[in-house]
C-alpha cells in the first residue's frame, strides 16, 4: 500500500504542480504589456494570459491531492513526526498560501486590467469578481506583472525544496 500511495504522491505532485510552476512562470510575459514607445515585437497577448490562468486555476484544484495523498504515504510509513516532513509540510502551505492569496488574484488582476483597457480578450479573466477595480497605468501594469513574476519565482523555489526534502530526507535510513 505504501509503494501505491508514494506513486500517486509523486504523479499527482509532477501532473498538477508541474503545470502551474510552468504556466504561473509564463504568465507575467504574457500579461506585461509593451513600454510605452517600445518597438519591435513583444510577447503581450491577454489571451494567452487568461489560458495560462486558466491552467493555473484548475490545476490547483487537482494539487490539493499532492498533499493528501502525502500526508496518507506519510502516515503509512509512519514518519508524521519526522523533521524533512514537517519541514515539507510547512513549506507547501506556505506555497498554498502564497498561490491562493497572491499569484491567482495579481493574475486575475492583471487579466482584469488588460480587458479594461482594452489590450485584448478578457472573457475569460474571470470579470464580475469585484477585483481591479480601478485601471492601472502601463507603467503599473508592467511593474504588477514584474511583482508577480517574483512572487512566483519564489512558489517555484517553495515546491522545488519541498522536492529536495522528499528526495534527501535528513536523517533517514534511506536518505543522502
Amino acid at each position: 500500500m505504501t509503494k501505491l500511495l508514494l506513486s500517486l504522491h509523486v504523479l499527482a505532485s509532477i501532473l498538477a504542480v508541474g503545470p502551474i510552476t510552468v504556466a504561473a512562470s509564463m504568465f507575467p510575459r504574457y500579461a506585461k504589456p509593451p513600454a510605452p514607445g517600445s518597438e519591435g515585437p513583444h510577447d503581450h497577448d491577454t489571451r494567452t494570459a487568461a489560458f495560462l490562468h486558466k491552467i493555473c486555476r484548475a490545476y490547483a484544484l487537482v494539487g490539493i491531492a499532492v498533499p493528501v495523498l502525502g500526508l496518507a504515504t506519510g502516515a503509512q510509513m509512519g514518519v508524521l513526526g519526522d523533521a524533512w516532513l514537517l519541514a515539507s509540510i510547512v513549506l507547501t502551505t506556505i506555497a498554498a498560501a502564497l498561490l491562493m492569496a497572491m499569484v491567482l488574484p495579481g493574475q486575475r488582476e492583471l487579466l482584469v486590467e488588460g480587458a479594461g483597457a482594452g489590450s485584448g480578450s478578457g472573457t475569460e479573466a474571470g470579470a464580475g469578481d469585484g477585483s481591479g477595480g480601478g485601471t492601472l497605468t502601463v507603467a503599473e501594469r508592467r511593474s504588477a506583472a514584474a511583482r508577480l513574476a517574483m512572487t512566483t519565482g519564489i512558489f517555484n523555489l517553495l515546491w522545488a525544496t519541498v522536492v529536495v526534502l522528499m528526495i534527501v530526507r535528513p536523517g533517514s535510513t534511506t536518505g543522502a
